[in-house]
């Protein structure tokens, strides 16, 4: 009777094992486009796009905006993150750059993934990002620290009722993600 219990237990366990594994890839490969997906459609969440490529650089002198830069960690990640500049005032249509400031504090070879926000969150289709260090992973070898650029137009059909904007950015350890990836790619070759 004990050994019918023992196997029904390891069943049992096993079964619960495959559910984590299921649940797990269920959370990091269909969760992430699903919500992409759901916030573009919505236009929730002050998801910016992908890289913009500029097609009409005509500046609107007449108004200005003012953008903020936030830095966060998420709490795994032990980082030292912040903008070089906390705001800057530009006018619609024209070019700007700002850095952040990224330094790994750990013993160790680690890679960042940073994820943006915006407020309000109507703002960010008028927010374009023509090159930006959220667009890559972000390795930095033990100690070492970075600039990394961000590089944006404030599009000149934002509504005139937006003055400021508040960029965020989150700063995520994506180490063991990143290596896999590499693992992967190199069984591919």
């Amino acid at each position: 009777m004990a050994q019918a219990t023992d196997k029904n237990i390891a069943k049992l366990s096993f079964k619960l094992l495959g559910l984590v594994v299921v649940m797990f890839a269920f959370a990091m490969w269909v969760m992430p486009p699903l919500y992409n997906a759901l916030c573009e459609v919505l236009g929730i969440n002050g998801k910016t796009g992908r890289q913009y490529t500029v097609v009409d650089s005509q500046v609107d002198t007449s108004r200005t905006v003012k953008v903020q830069f936030v830095a966060q960690n998420n709490e795994a990640m032990p980082w030292e993150f912040s903008p070089n500049t906390s705001q800057v005032v530009v006018h619609p249509g024209e070019s700007a750059t700002v850095t952040y400031y990224a330094k790994n504090t750990q013993d160790r070879y680690m890679v960042s993934q940073a994820i943006p926000s915006l407020v309000p969150s109507r703002a960010a289709e008028y927010f374009h990002k023509t090159e930006c260090f959220c667009f890559n992973q972000q390795p930095l070898a033990a100690g070492a620290n970075a600039d990394l650029a961000l590089q944006f137009i404030v599009d000149r059909d934002l509504p005139k009722d937006i003055h400021v904007i508040t960029l965020s950015y989150t700063i995520f350890d994506v180490t063991e993600m990143a290596a896999k990836q590499d693992s992967v790619a190199a069984a591919s070759k």
